[in-house]
C-alpha cells in the first residue's frame, strides 16, 4: 500500500488516529472526539514518541562495521504528507529544519550589513528580521491556501523560505553602483577607498524590490508547463552554478582571507588595511594564515562531520562547522563579543526601519531577479515533491507550482516590509527530508516555530554576528559551492545535444568572463556626453546587469533557448550514436595503454 496514503505497511509506523477520523455520536461529539485525541497525544508515550527509532537519528556514523564485512544503514518509517506524526518527533525535525537553514539565513544580512558598513545594532536587528520573516513567510507557503478557481497560495509540503542568494550577488553590485555615484558615502585616502555607512542604500533595496514583486506574483499565473518551456534545465541549472560559483568569489572566500569589505584590498602604495577593522580584537593583513587557518578548520568540521556525524548532525554540519570554529577563535582570541553584550534580549521586526525608496538602476537588475527566483522556485518544489513521494506531473503539481510561485512573489513584496530582502524557496530542507524519511507539514509548522523563536530572542542574532569572518567564509565558501552543484544537478537533466552545448557555451563565455574579470564593463558607457537623469539611469541599470555573472548568463541562455531551433529526433539520436563510439573509442585506446 502506498506510503503517501498514510496506511501502514512494514516500513510504515503505526498511525494515530486523525481527530476527523473518529467515531462521531451527534451534535457536539466532534469537538469531544478531537479534545480526547489531544489529551490522548499529550499524556500517552505512542503520542510523544511514535515507533520512531531515535537512537538512529542520533548515533554516530562509523566508516565501518565493527562486525565486519560492508556497513549497512538502518532506514526508519516514512512519515508522509499528511500523516499523523508523534509530538517528539515534530519538534525534533523541525528544529533539523531550523537548523539546516539557519547559515543560509543569517549569512545574507550579514553581507549585507558589513557591504554597507552598518553599525552592530542595526546588523542584529537584520539577522533577527530576517529570522522572524522566514518563519512567517515559511507557514504560508506550507499552507496551500485555496483562492479561487484552480489557483492557490502555498505549496502544500515542507517547502521552507530564505533569504535568497541570487539577490544576495545582485545587491553587491547595486551597492557598488550606489558609492560610484554618490548615493552613498566614501573617502579617499592614500589609495585607499573607504565606504562609510548607508543604511538608505539597504532602504533603496528593499523599495525597488517591493514594487518588482509584482512580476512574479504575475509570472504564478502563467500555466507552468508554459514557464518551464521558457526556463528549461538548460537555463535554471545555469543561472544556478553561476549564483553559486560568484557567490564563492564575492563573499566566501575573501571572508575566509579575513573580510569582504575594504580590508581586502592592496594598493600599490604600499598602505595595507587590517581585517577585519582596526579595531578588532587580533586585526591581521588579508589573506594571513591564521584566518586561513580558522577557516580551514570549519570547513574540515563539515567533513567530519559528513564522515562521522549521525544523521542529526548531518542535517547541520553547517552549524557545528561554524561551532568549532567559533569555540576555536574564542580561545584564541578572535571574537569581539561587544555584539553580544549590546544586543537587545527580546526583539521583533520594525525595531528598526529603513527608508523605503526606489532606485532606478536597480529596477531591471531586480526585474531580473525575481524571474531567477521563479525558476528556482520550480525547480525547488518539483525536488520537495519528489522527495516527499508525492507525483511530479498533473493538475496537483501544477497548482502546487502555481500556489509556490504565488507565495514566493507575495513573500518577496511582504518580506521588504518586513525589513527584510526577498524572501524565497530554500532547498536545504529537502535533504532533511530525505535523511529523517519525515515529509510532514507538521515538522515544517515547528521549524517555523524555532525560526520565528530565534529571532525574537536578540542575543542569539548578537552571537551569529560575532562569528569572527574566517570562520564564516570557511563555512559559507562550502554552503556557496554546493549552491553551484544543484546547478550542476539541474543541467544533468539536459540531454546536452549539440545545441544545448551552443546555448551552454555562449551563456558561460558571459557569465564565467564577467566572474573572473568583474570590471569589465564599468566604462562601457564613458563616451556618452552628458546624459540626462533617466538616460544615466538606464545606462547604470544596463551596466549593473552586465556586471552580474548570473544575470546576464541566464539572460543569454533564455534568447538563445528560446530562438534557436530544436534538432530533429534523428538528428539527436545520430549524434548520442557518434557520442557512445567516440566514448568507446576513447576507453580502448586507454585499456590499451
Amino acid at each position: 500500500m502506498s506510503s503517501q496514503t498514510g496506511s501502514v505497511t512494514k516500513e510504515q509506523p503505526t498511525p494515530i488516529p486523525e481527530p476527523s477520523t473518529l467515531p462521531e455520536s451527534g451534535g457536539g461529539s466532534v469537538l469531544k472526539n478531537r479534545a480526547a485525541h489531544i489529551v490522548e497525544k499529550l499524556t500517552t508515550r505512542h503520542g510523544w514518541l511514535g515507533d520512531y527509532d531515535y537512537g538512529w537519528l542520533c548515533m554516530p556514523t562509523l566508516p565501518f562495521s565493527l562486525k565486519g564485512g560492508p556497513r549497512r544503514s538502518r532506514q526508519p518509517p516514512f512519515y508522509a504528507l499528511n500523516q499523523e506524526l508523534p509530538l517528539l518527533l515534530a519538534m525534533t525535525t523541525g528544529l533539523q529544519h531550523a537548523l539546516a537553514m539557519l547559515a543560509g539565513l543569517i549569512t545574507p544580512p550579514i553581507i549585507f550589513a558589513s557591504a554597507l558598513n552598518l553599525d552592530a545594532a542595526t546588523s542584529a536587528y537584520m539577522i533577527s528580521a530576517s529570522l522572524i520573516g522566514c518563519g512567517i513567510l515559511s507557514a504560508v507557503q506550507m499552507s496551500r491556501i485555496h483562492l479561487f478557481g484552480k489557483y492557490y497560495l502555498g505549496t502544500g509540503l515542507i517547502t521552507v523560505v530564505g533569504t535568497s542568494f541570487s539577490t544576495l550577488s545582485t545587491a553587491n553590485a547595486i551597492f557598488n553602483a550606489m558609492y560610484a555615484d554618490g548615493t552613498c558615502p566614501s573617502t579617499t585616502s592614500g589609495g585607499v577607498v573607504t565606504r562609510g555607512p548607508c543604511p538608505d542604500a539597504y532602504g533603496y533595496l528593499l523599495g525597488t524590490s517591493l514594487i518588482c514583486a509584482f512580476l512574479e506574483i504575475g509570472m504564478s499565473f502563467v500555466p507552468p508547463k508554459k514557464l518551464q518551456r521558457i526556463f528549461p534545465p538548460i537555463v535554471t541549472g545555469t543561472v544556478i552554478l553561476m549564483i553559486g560559483a560568484s557567490l564563492i568569489g564575492s563573499s566566501g572566500i575573501p571572508n575566509w582571507g579575513g573580510g569582504s569589505n575594504d580590508c581586502m584590498g592592496r594598493p600599490t602604495s604600499g598602505i595595507f588595511a587590517l581585517c577585519p577593522t582596526i579595531f578588532a580584537p587580533r586585526p591581521l593583513l588579508w589573506g594571513a594564515p591564521e584566518f586561513i587557518g580558522i577557516g580551514f578548520l570549519s570547513f574540515m568540521a563539515i567533513i567530519l562531520t559528513e564522515l562521522f556525524g549521525s544523521p542529526f548532525l548531518k542535517n547541520i554540519s553547517i552549524i557545528v562547522g561554524l561551532a568549532v570554529g567559533c569555540i576555536v577563535a574564542g580561545a584564541a582570541g578572535y571574537i569581539d563579543g561587544s555584539s553580544i553584550t549590546t544586543a537587545p534580549a527580546i526583539t521583533f521586526l520594525w525595531v528598526h526601519t529603513f527608508k523605503i525608496r526606489v532606485y532606478p538602476p536597480a529596477i531591471l537588475p531586480m526585474l531580473a531577479v525575481y524571474i531567477s527566483l521563479a525558476m528556482e522556485a520550480i525547480g525547488d518544489i518539483t525536488a520537495s515533491a519528489e522527495v516527499s513521494r508525492l507525483a511530479v506531473d498533473g493538475d496537483e503539481f501544477d497548482s502546487r507550482i502555481q500556489g509556490g510561485v504565488l507565495s514566493d512573489g507575495l513573500g518577496g513584496f511582504f518580506s521588504a516590509l518586513f525589513t527584510v530582502t526577498p524572501l524565497s524557496i530554500f532547498a536545504q530542507n529537502n535533504g532533511v527530508i530525505a535523511i529523517t524519511r519525515c515529509a510532514n507539514r507538521t515538522a515544517g509548522r515547528w521549524c517555523c516555530f524555532f525560526l520565528i523563536l530565534m529571532g525574537v530572542l536578540g542575543k542569539i542574532s548578537g552571537v551569529f554576528l560575532a562569528i569572527p569572518n574566517p570562520v564564516l567564509g570557511g563555512v559559507t565558501t562550502f554552503l556557496f559551492a554546493t549552491v553551484g552543484v544543484s546547478g550542476i544537478r539541474v543541467l544533468s537533466y539536459c540531454r546536452f545535444t549539440r545545441r544545448d552545448r551552443f546555448v551552454l557555451g555562449a551563456a558561460l563565455s558571459f557569465g564565467i568572463g564577467d566572474l573572473l574579470v568583474p570590471t569589465i564593463f564599468t566604462h562601457l558607457f564613458d563616451g556618452v556626453k552628458n546624459p540626462n537623469n533617466g538616460l544615466q539611469g538606464l545606462f547604470d541599470s544596463i551596466t549593473i546587469v552586465l556586471s552580474t555573472p548570473f544575470l546576464i548568463c541566464g539572460i543569454v541562455a533564455v534568447i538563445l533557448n528560446l530562438i534557436l531551433p530544436q534538432e530533429d529526433k534523428e538528428e539527436e539520436e545520430e549524434e548520442e550514436d557518434h557520442g557512445v563510439e567516440t566514448v568507446e573509442l576513447e576507453s580502448g585506446k586507454h585499456h590499451s595503454h
